[in-house]
Order: C-alpha cells, then structure tokens, then sequence
C-alpha cells in the first residue's frame, strides 16, 4: 500500500511567507499562501508505524502531520502539488528513506521508494489557468511534476492524488545496436553532430564528433573488420568530447605548434618552477583531478574550479548541486583522496530585471529560464552542495551582464588538505595496478546524466537533452568522503582513486586504466535506480555522488565492509588488466572491444587558424556629472558593485571553525574579494583564495582583459598578507563560438597574456578548466532567430598561504584619526569600465571607450614587495584593492564597513596627467592600487617604505560618521552620511 503524510507548520512558518511575498511581487492577485511538506512511502506499514515515521519527519512544537487523509478546514482558491518527474535524484526523500530504515531496522525492497513533493495552497482571485502558471512559474518542467486542483475538485476528491514517480523502461531484446559506418560522408558528418538514431527515428543525444573524428572512428572500426557497437560509439565520443580532452586547447594553433595549454598555460608553470628550483612549492599539477602546492612541511593544499554552465541553463539546482559536490569529489579524487575544507563560487548571469522572455524553440512552448530564476536556482544548489556536505563556503562571487542570459557561467571551486605522506609513501601518486577489482562507491546508476560531456561541448539550443541533467546527493557523498579520508585512505585499503564525472564510468574507468593499461567490466553487476537500463547508458550515465577505486583482490572484502558500516554503496564491477584494451561485457557477452591507445590518443590533432580585429570604439561623450554624490550611490545599486551578502549569509563558512576572514567584513557587512582560512588550530599559517575577471574588457582586448584578472587576483591576496613567494594562480577560461576564426584569435590573445604575466609574477598555474561553447540559439517572444554569446570570460583564482594569520588585513577602516593611503597610480583607464557602462545606459548609447586598465608587471611587482615588507612589520591596519568600479566604490566600502566617516582630497591622488575630471578619477579602474588606512605613529616607516613609488596621503578617517570628498578644484563634491552609503550598497537585493 502506498502512504501519504503531509505535514503542516503551525508556528514560525517562514516558507509560507516566502512563498507569499514571492507571489505578491507577480501580476497575481494572491491573499494568502500555505505550503505544506508531503512524503510518499511506498510500502506496508500499519498507522502506529505510520505515526512513528510522521513523528519522526516533522517538529512536535511546530508542526502537525495528516497520515493517508487531507485538510477539511483549509480556505483556499487552489491547491498546487509540486513533485519530482520519474528517475529524478530526491535527496530528502533518499534521507526520509535511510532514517526509516535506521528505526525500523529493515531495508526496503527495489520496488518500494519514498517521495517528497510540496504542497501549496493558495488564495486569491485567481482562475485555473492562472493557478497553472503559478505552478509553472515555481517549478521546472524539466524535472517536476505540476499538479492542480480547485478547492472544489480537492474537497471531492478528498485531497491530492497520491503519485508514485516510477521510472518505466522497456526491455530491450539486445544489448547493443550495430551502427553501419559504411555511409556516405553527410550521413557520417550527421551520426558524429546529431548522434544515433533510434528505433522510432528520434536523436539519443548529441555526439559532438567533428567531421576528422567519426571519420577516424570509420577508418579505426575497418581495420577491425566491422562496426561499432553503440556503446563503443558513445564512449568514444565522451572520451573525445571537448569537455574531457580539451580539444581546442590541445590544438596547433598558427605559430603555437604545441597549442594554447602546452605552449601558453603549462610552459609558465615548468618554466616558473625550473626558475624556483628548491623554492619551488608546487607538487602536483595538470596531472590529476585537483592542482597542489605546500601548505607547510607536512601538508599539501590542493585547488580546482569547475563550470556547470549548461546544466544550470536548464536546471538552475540541479546544475549547481552537481557542480559543487562534483569539484567536492575532485578534490577527494586528488592522489590518494584529500579533504574538502573549502568551498568556492561564481555566478555570471544575466541582467537580474530582464523579463523578456526568450525560447528554445520556434513554436515558443520551450521557454528559457530568465536571469532571476537562473539565479535563485545555483544559490540554493551551492547551499544545498555545500551547507548539507559540512564544508565551509567563505569565497565567492556574482556578476551581472546581459551577454548570460542564454547561458550562465556557474564556477564551482574546492580547495583541499592532504598530507604529503600516508603510510610512507607521498600521498599524491596513485597507479592502478593490473589485478586490481575495479569498484564503483557511492550511488545507483540511472539515466540522469547521459550525454553530459558531449552536450556540454556545444551550443545550447532547442535540441539540447533533457536526460543531460543530473542532481547530486551531498548527503551520500558526504558519507563516503569520510570514510576514505578518515579510515579507508590511511588503512592503505587501495591504489588508486578517481572521480566519476564527465562522461561516467565511461571517463573514470578508462582513464584508471590508462595507469596499469587495460580494464574489464562487467556492466550487469552495476547497481541500478531501476531496471531495463541499456548498456550504453550504464557505461556512460553521469547519475552522481560516485567515484572508482582500484583495490587489490585481498583488501576488496575488508573496503566494502567497511563502506557497508558507513551507509554506502561499493560494488567491484571488474578488473584492472595489462592487456592494452579497454573491454566491457553485459551478461557475459563483449559488447565494447577498443584499443587503450586508440581511446585516449586515437582523436586527429587540430590545427587551426585564427584572426582577430580589435573594434575602435567611440569614447563617451556625456559631461561630468553635477551631483557626483547620487552618482556615487547609484553606482554602489549597480549589481557589479552592490552586496550580495544575501548569498553569503546563505552559505556556512564557519562549519569547520577555521574562518580568519570570511565573506563579509566589518560592522557594515561588506563582502570580501577574499577569504582567509586556518585549516589547524595548532598553526598560525593561513590559506589564502581570491578570485577576478573583467569580461567587459574583452570587448576592447582580451590580452589585457587576461592581464587584469591576473594581477587583480594577485593584489586581492596580496592586500590581505598574502605573499608572490608563497601563491599559485588557477586558469578558467570559458568562451563562445570557438569554431569562429575571431573568437579563437581573442583566445590566442588572452592565453598568451596568461603566459606573460605568470612567468613575469612567478605565480605558476596548477589547475584549470575551459569551457568553450557557451552560445544560445534560440528565438526571441516573435520567433526570430537569436544567437546570444556570452562575453569571453577569463576567471583567474589565486591560492596563497600566509605565515600567520595575526598579521591579516581586513578592508574596514578601524580608528578615528587614522591616515589614508592611496598607493599606486591612477590613470585615464575607463575603456568598458562599470561607470561607463553605468552612463551609457543613463544616455541610451553604446560608447564604451578604448582606454583599457593595461598591467606594468615590472612596477606592480615593486609596489607588491614594498606592500608585503609594511605587512610584515606590521604598519597597515585596513587595505583593500580597488577593482570593478574602481577607486571610489572601494572606498565607500571600507567606510561601511568600519561604520567610520573619511575626508578625502583627491587633488593629492597620485594620477596620470590626462585625468583632469573627478569622476573619471573617482571610478578608473586602474590596476595595481590599494587604498590602505595606517596609524599616525606608523607614517615615517609607512613612507619610508614606498619611497620610490606612486603614492600618497589622500586623507584620513573621521569619528563623524560622513563621507567627504573634496575635488580636483578643491571644493566638496561628495558630503554624505556613511548610513546613506550603506543604504545604498545594500538596496539592490534588499528584499531577495
């Protein structure tokens, strides 16, 4: 029998004024709103077990439960019932499940299951199409379910229906399909982009091959003397994927024969450290699933950053969950498996108040998700990720451009602790070894997840796969995470350890294998969500929550055992062999037979061409403002520039009890562009992450859009204490279009500036990722084609270490009477600067100017160096780099965040002789500054340190609480209550 409880919140019901107030802000005219938690148990149990599991499920104080009835009394127009859709991961329920069976002591069957859906009532003047889009408006029709009725259909038919999601496949009389290669070369060209076809001649889902790889397969397969089996076709084309080989990277590309990572990314490391020689602090990098460097003489940190763009497009949670517990496992998959203790993000999406809606599909029933939506959607994917795993997210960031609209860009980052040894021997080597069982940890596979890899090497468009959405389960994997880390790692219990991501087991299996050289599955020993699940899509299924091991044949027992006490799945699903093939069998039969060599090295190498033709643009004609005060506030409302403390407070950064600095600062709750962790209470060395990106700058040039990033990055872990000596920088490129000769000259340009620039600071890069075809095709509201690209986004990260954390330097201002510094110069550099793009909009026009912020390495170098000798004697009380928005924001920022009043003249900055108007000197966003607070008895040291440099006292802090400027001409522009600046900082996502 299947049962239903429903539970009601009597008291303190907070998420049925959320819904309210959500609802409020629509064109519908709603009164009130209820939302009641509802869980569906499939399986017997009498009404004292039902009470019990009831009792168990919800608070005794502040809620009541119904068991198998409804609500009689409810005053309500509709009733909206929200659920999973069949096969899609519900983690509350999965946990209701596991509590369930701890107080029972029973398992449940394959066939009985437990459901979450929510439950809402609604009120208000309002009909049935409207209560419909209520329920469209808060659900995604991708992986829920939407269910209405009137409070009359309700009332007869004594409540909701009772809905079991199954997941119903048919059986399948074979396990594999042939595919007939022996085609002309359009047909090809069509199988290798659209993919196989199947029975009823509909798309399985992209492959992704370009023309050179299927015809390579083509010619692969003839040798063999046959074809394909589907599974060999799909594996190869996740293998081959630009998502897991990095294609365009890998590629020649005009003089760079070895291609951008070669030539450009990893060339910077090796010559970096060849430089560094026993200074050197890297250990492990490009080689694994997570870069590392030396924390100290007995630890590593480890640092990786992932996007989830498309999967968020689609599914805003989903998306971001999986991204988050998915870098989680990169960094658990690092060596033999290190701790996550860090948890970072970034979310680049469209313009927050844009509501026009855009579609997938000519017809217009196959609606984009707008910006909003988008965004609420990754916020609570990073919480649910991050907040139910117990691991601390102190770092992070959003940004706002209309060029995110089609496509988010959705970073996900984990930094980790391992030690550098375990059990003797260095803890980042790992080989699989001929002989070892080939074991699957964590969660049943289902359909979830097939054709991530390729989907997420193209374009989004109308075709795009539903089945390439995933959910992860932190719960689950949090579970696992602990015990390899905590007992199964230090018991020498395996070989090897990877992350199953991208492309499955399909990826992980193979890429193990390359390490002793061969493998054998056996597909029909692999758990299942739920039964006729063909063979490809076990092989290749990205379903979450799971990673490989290699164990040896006579520690499997004592592992599996081991993970059983714990909760947890793990099943050896083959065995690692020397054979130099990759083989897999279902029910005995072979179905994939596929050389190692040809898997991983068989794809054509690129070569490709590239031009880029820089635009000139028009400089901004407006004048200068004449109330520079409300343009200072509207500039602090900008979404670049405003709080998002919204989020940060969302978002536990104090789980592990090792924040020193974490997303927000001082008594006006200002965030942070960096963070400062304490991973040991029994040392005073701290790590440091920051993070930048300009991708407006890559409308004017992306060789010094990539330069910004880089020396923002740097000078953010720098303000704080950070040293050159002791960082390592982190590469996330993700571009557009990248088939278009321009889009790849653009590439060409920033790649280039990432090598310049990190062998010039000698920060080497130990990680990175890219993502290349961040599109949208769509139609706009009248069915006309659109094309939305996103801007070429470059995301730098820097990890660093700091001696001691009592030596860190937080952004508010701290004492009345303090001295204010401006170090480094300020230049004409305004060129698609936050205020120009804040006065075109003002003035209707698209003139962004040409005067780019451009990087001196060899004078910033000199100004970092003078910086960390003032840290280290200890001369600096509050230190900020200015950035996006430039010079004046950052100030305002740090007066809110001391609560503290400043009198500023800016005709003492030191500046560039062309800047003659006090906005553009206000907002340049001039790198390789830092606006800094010192105590007045420090000022002889202080000075005597920079001498030599561009800098000067620019005024100081004031117990009057009012923000004073005084001009280039010497008379106030600015005279403002510091509480008006925090007003306006904090307006823009007041009520989110």
């Amino acid at each position: 029998m299947t049962n239903r409880i429903e539970i009601y919140t009597k008291v303190n019901d907070t998420r049925s004024e959320v819904l309210l107030n959500k609802l409020k802000k629509t064109e519908f005219k709603i009164t009130s709103a209820k939302v009641v938690e509802v869980y569906t148990i499939n399986k017997d149990f009498n009404n004292h077990e039902l009470t019990k599991i009831a009792q168990m499920l919800s608070n005794p104080i502040s809620q009541s439960f119904l068991i198998n009835d409804y609500a009689k009394g409810e005053d309500f127009s509709f009733a909206i019932e929200i659920g999973y859709l069949p096969g899609v991961t519900d983690n509350i329920a999965q946990t209701a499940k596991e509590t369930i069976e701890d107080a029972f002591k029973i398992k449940f069957a394959d066939e009985e299951s437990v459901h979450t859906s929510t439950l809402m009532f609604i009120k208000g003047e309002i009909a049935e199409q409207d209560a419909e889009k209520i329920g469209n408006m808060l659900a995604n029709n991708l992986i829920q379910r939407i269910h209405v009725k009137s409070h009359e259909s309700f009332a007869g038919d004594k409540g909701m229906d009772v809905i079991v999601p199954k997941v119903k496949l048919k059986s399948h009389e074979k396990a594999v399909d042939e595919i007939n290669l022996d085609v002309s070369k359009e047909e090809l060209i069509r199988l290798g982009r659209e993919g196989i076809l199947n029975a009823d001649g509909t798309s399985r889902g992209p492959l992704a091959l370009e023309e050179e790889y299927i015809l390579a397969i083509k010619d692969y397969f003839k040798k063999q003397g046959r074809n394909p089996n589907d599974i060999e076709l799909e594996s190869l084309a996740q293998t081959w994927s630009e998502h897991c080989k990095h294609t365009i990277f890998a590629a020649e590309i005009d003089e760079i024969k070895g291609g951008l990572f070669k030539d450009c990314i990893r060339k910077a490391t090796e010559e970096i450290r060849k430089k560094k020689g026993k200074k050197d602090i890297c250990v492990s990098v490009f080689k694994d699933n997570s870069g590392a460097i030396i924390f100290d003489e007995n630890w590593l940190i480890t640092d990786k950053a992932e996007t989830h763009n498309t999967p968020s497009a689609l599914d805003p949670f989903g998306g971001a969950i999986t991204g988050i517990v998915g870098v989680n496992r990169d960094t658990l998959g690092f060596g033999l498996g290190a701790k996550p203790i860090i948890n970072k993000y970034g979310f680049c999406v469209g313009d927050i108040d844009d509501e026009e809606e855009i579609f997938r599909d000519k017809k217009l029933t196959n609606k984009a998700l707008l910006p909003k939506r988008i965004l609420n959607g990754v916020i609570d994917g990073v919480n649910a990720g991050g907040n139910q795993s117990g691991i601390p997210t102190p770092q992070g960031f959003v940004y706002f451009n209309k060029s995110y609209k089609g496509k988010p860009l959705i970073f996900v980052g984990t930094v980790g602790l391992i030690p550098k040894e375990i059990n003797g021997k260095p803890s980042y080597e790992k080989c699989a070894m001929a002989g070892d069982k080939i074991v699957m940890l964590g969660g049943k596979v289902g359909q979830d997840g097939i054709h991530g890899a390729t989907f997420s090497s193209e374009a989004l468009t109308e075709e795009s796969p539903i089945s390439a959405v995933q959910i992860g389960d932190p719960i689950t994997q949090k579970k696992f995470s602990d015990a390899i880390v905590k007992e199964a790692r230090d018991q020498n219990l395996y070989n090897s350890i990877t992350d199953n991501g991208a492309g499955g087991l399909s990826c992980s299996v193979a890429e193990m294998a390359k390490e002793c050289g061969g493998c054998e599955v056996e597909l029909e020993k692999i758990p299942l969500k739920y039964p006729n699940l063909e063979p490809w899509k076990i092989w290749t299924s990205e379903s979450q929550e799971r990673m490989t091991l290699a164990i040896p044949e006579e520690k499997v027992e004592k592992f599996i055992s081991l993970m059983e006490r714990r909760g947890v799945i793990a099943t050896v699903i083959g065995t690692f062999t020397d054979s130099g093939r990759c083989i897999v069998k279902h029910q005995n039969e072979k179905i994939m037979d596929i050389e190692m060599d040809f898997l991983h090295d068989g794809l054509p190498k690129k070569t490709l061409t590239t031009s880029y033709t820089k635009t000139t643009y028009n400089e901004p004609t407006f004048e200068e403002p004449a109330d520079l005060t409300q343009t200072l506030l509207d500039m602090l409302e900008r979404q670049n520039i405003t709080s998002y403390g919204f989020i940060s407070h969302q978002y536990d950064h104090n789980v592990q009890g090792t924040a020193v600095i974490g997303p927000v600062c001082g008594r006006g709750d200002v965030n942070t562009n960096t963070s400062i962790t304490k991973p040991f209470l029994g040392t005073k060395k701290g790590i440091i992450c920051s993070q930048a990106l300009y991708p407006t700058y890559a409308e004017i040039d992306t060789y010094h859009m990539a330069a910004c990033a880089i020396d923002t990055a740097i000078r953010n872990a720098i303000a704080v204490g950070g040293t050159l000596d002791h960082m390592a920088l982190m590469d996330n490129f993700c571009w557009c279009s990248s088939t278009e000769k321009e889009r790849l000259g653009q590439l060409k340009s920033a790649a280039n500036a990432c090598y310049e620039y990190a062998v010039k600071y000698e920060t080497p890069y130990i990680s990175g990722k890219d993502s290349m075809f961040n599109d949208f095709k769509g139609f706009d509201k009248n069915g006309n084609p659109i094309k939305i690209s996103v801007l070429p986004t470059l995301l730098i990260s820097s990890l660093g270490v700091i001696d001691d954390v009592e030596n860190a330097v937080t952004m508010d201002l701290k004492f009345a009477e303090d001295l204010i510094y401006m170090i480094g110069e300020t230049k004409n550099e305004l060129g698609a600067s936050e205020y120009f793009n804040y006065q075109n909009e003002i003035f209707k026009e698209i003139n962004i100017g040409n005067n780019v912020p451009k990087v001196d390495a060899e004078k910033s170098i000199n100004i970092y160096r003078k910086y960390e000798e003032a840290i280290n004697q200890k001369l600096i009380a509050s230190s900020l780099s200015p950035s996006i928005g430039g010079f004046m924001p950052a100030l305002a920022k740090k007066a809110i965040a001391g609560n503290l009043g400043v009198k500023i003249d800016l005709s003492k900055m030191p500046i560039e002789k062309d800047i003659n108007r006090d906005d553009f000197l206000m907002f340049s966003e001039t790198q390789s500054r830092f606006i800094v607070s010192i105590n007045p008895k420090n000022k002889e040291k202080f000075e005597k340190i920079f001498n030599g440099i561009p800098f000067a006292q620019i005024g100081e802090v004031t117990e009057e609480k009012m923000f004073q400027i005084t001009g280039l001409s010497g008379k106030t522009i600015i005279k403002k209550d510091i509480q008006s600046l925090e007003e306006a900082y904090k307006k823009t996502f007041k009520d989110w």
